[in-house]
């Protein structure tokens, strides 16, 4: 009595001191947290106003520059005059020094003139070079010159001589006559260094990144990236959630904002605001994170931490001396109950194991026994599973068997709330011979250990199973009734909705004719026959079911639609065969309707609807064929 009193006494200081220390650092911390993301949003908005006015200025002038010279009647004049001087140096320097006085006037890294008859590049130095279609440099030029805008920024290396193939931003303008006929593209260029300074200038001080992307997403101008290097930024800053929001946002006028979706392991966000700069057709896009923001005040916790950690280790000592003898005890006692219990139950299961999923092994002495006999001494649970899966459980159950008991797993269903976990499946001693066997799971919280457990009861249930085959079984035929195939084909597609499957629909033409020409015991004759057929042209993990007195459905998985059109006309082919039965003779055919999952659905009734009226479409031809639905019609064959 005294111990336990002691026990309490500081136990009680304990969740004092830490309920105290919790509730201040938690207060405070989202109190600090919240002013932090506010100040965030004002920071990143102004910075993102100051960004663009600064862009919109640098980008005003080179844009109407080259709007200016397209207009230039002079300039038009002296284009269509270019065939005339083909070989004229005097019209070279006229060209050349009409470029070169833009130039220097405006200060441009580049100006520049393509004729669209010669495809001649000149520039401020005279004729640089010959455009041509299969240089993929040119593409800009070809692309601008094939669509309907009057003009086009690109970011690109400038391959004028002596440029240096530096990356430059290039406007684009086309050169029309009064007819409206293009005779050339004009403009000019600016080096992207001084843009990627100044975005560099307030990345630096405010603690964001500065992007312009294009409409497709492309960074065409970071501190670290361009357009020449055709990177996206949605994928670089992994903000695909976004995308649609911010391309879509074209209002010149005023900025979006918006928080991302906090990362699940994490819990970083960005803050992102968006300017559409209309000259540019770009947007302007600012982030800031919270990763640095959570780094910094997470080591202030720390040092809070440090403050009153002296006091609480005292504590937890003089606690822990206390509970280390109290629990030697209580695990002594735990372990003659649990030896109690297995004794007890082990009378009406098979096995009996117990785990500690959050540590993944095994937990009681019995459970690492079991596992020594098997090959899997001292192995954590998760490869031990693995290991038993391999040794005992037949093929086609192995892979259900991992995915429920699995640690990963457990932990989500118990999460979720689901603290029971079942499984049937076929397991043999001696590799040959196999029986059924359910594992009942027993999932729960120990406080002792702060962990995970779960224990798990083998039962044989071979009797269980023969009973429940012969009540979900068509006694003819060795197929699944409807009720059952509706059951197995629900599993399936729960199991794994993302997996491609074939629902097929069999219908045997004109069965009435039989049953009427020589009696239902040829009926019956003709349904085995069909039922064989159907039987010997899927493997094992078909579900086979029938679903109506000569109507009958199977359902498998398939690697792809030509597979199944493959199969359904195998199907067809095969079941076009004449039943006999002494002088009765019968030629046989067969209706065909597929569904396909998921494109024609992924639950059960639309799949059998969708199968159904491909079938009805089969039948309307003339029967004795197959039609598969494609997701919104049936196209048969």
């Amino acid at each position: 009595m005294k111990d336990n009193h002691l026990l309490r006494i500081n136990l009680n200081i304990t969740v004092i001191l830490v309920i105290g220390f919790a509730l201040t650092a938690v207060l405070s911390y989202r109190a600090n947290y919240q002013a932090s993301l506010d100040n965030i949003e004002q920071v990143s908005s102004l910075t993102a106003e100051g960004i663009y006015y600064r862009l919109t200025t640098r980008f005003t002038k080179p844009v109407n520059i080259s709007l200016t010279m397209a207009h230039d009647n002079l300039l038009v004049r002296h284009l269509t005059g270019e065939a005339r001087h083909p070989e004229d140096r005097a019209y070279v320097e006229t060209t050349r020094e009409y470029l070169d006085t833009y130039r220097k006037k405006y200060g441009f890294d580049s100006v520049f003139l393509v004729s669209t008859a010669t495809g001649r590049y000149y520039n401020f130095k005279g004729i640089d070079r010959v455009l041509t279609r299969d240089n993929p440099e040119n593409t800009w030029y070809f692309r601008l010159m094939n669509s309907d805008q009057e003009y086009a920024l690109h970011v690109d290396n400038d391959e004028v001589r002596g440029a240096d193939n530096k990356i430059t931003v290039f406007v684009n303008c086309k050169v029309k006559d009064s007819a409206g006929r293009v005779l050339g593209v004009v403009g000019v260029g600016i080096r992207i260094d001084s843009l990627k300074e100044l975005l560099k200038s307030y990345e630096e001080k405010y603690r964001v990144t500065a992007s312009l992307i294009s409409k497709s997403g492309g960074i065409e101008i970071s501190t670290t990236r361009t357009g020449h290097e055709k990177k996206d930024w949605f994928e670089t800053y992994r903000q695909e959630a976004i995308r649609k929001k911010i391309l879509s946002w074209n209002n010149d006028s005023s900025s979006l904002t918006l928080w991302t979706p906090t990362a699940p392991l994490s819990r970083e966000k960005s803050f992102i605001v968006v300017r559409y700069i209309p000259e540019l057709s770009w947007n302007l896009v600012v982030a800031q994170n919270t990763g640095l923001l959570i780094s910094e005040m997470r080591a202030q916790l720390y040092q809070t931490c440090a403050i009153l950690l002296f006091v609480i280790v005292v504590v937890l000592v003089i606690v822990t001396t206390v509970i280390r003898k109290f629990n030697k005890r209580i695990t002594q006692l735990m372990e003659e109950r649990q030896a109690f219990f297995k004794k007890a139950t082990e009378q009406i299961y098979d096995n009996i194991c117990e785990f500690n999923i959050t540590r993944n092994c095994a937990e009681q002495a019995w459970t690492g026994e079991y596992f020594e006999t098997l090959g899997a001494k001292g192995l954590p649970y998760d490869q031990a599973i693995r290991i038993i899966a391999e040794k005992q459980i037949k093929k086609e159950f192995r892979e259900g068997y991992l995915a429920i008991f699995d640690p990963r797993n457990v932990m989500r269903e118990y999460a979720a709330g689901n603290n029971h976990l079942r499984y049937d499946f076929m397991i043999s001693q001696d590799g040959t011979e196999y029986s059924w066997t359910r594992v009942d799971a027993h999932v729960f919280y120990s406080a002792e250990d702060k962990c995970i457990h779960m224990v798990t009861y083998r039962k044989d249930i071979e009797r269980e199973k023969k009973k429940e085959l012969q009540a979900v079984t068509d006694e003819m035929t060795g197929f699944y009734t409807k009720k059952a195939t509706e059951r197995a084909i629900c599993e399936l597609l729960f199991q794994k909705p993302d997996s491609g499957y074939a629902f097929f629909i069999f219908d045997i033409d004109n069965f009435k004719q039989a049953n009427d020409r020589f009696g239902h015991a040829f009926g019956d004759i003709c349904i085995r026959t069909f039922t064989a057929i159907i039987r010997r042209h899927f493997k094992e993990r078909a579900v086979l079911g029938r679903i109506g007195g000569d109507e009958f459905a199977a359902f498998v998985p398939i690697p792809d639609r030509e597979w199944a059109e493959r199969k359904a006309e195998t199907l067809s082919a095969a079941l076009c065969t004449e039943c006999l039965d002494g002088p009765a003779r019968w030629r046989m055919t067969a209706s065909i309707g597929v569904a396909l999952a998921p494109q024609s659905g992924t639950d059960f009734n639309t799949l059998y609807q969708n199968a159904d009226a491909a079938l009805y479409q089969v039948k309307k031809r003339g029967k004795n064929g197959f039609s598969v639905h494609d997701g919104t019609a049936a196209r048969g064959f």
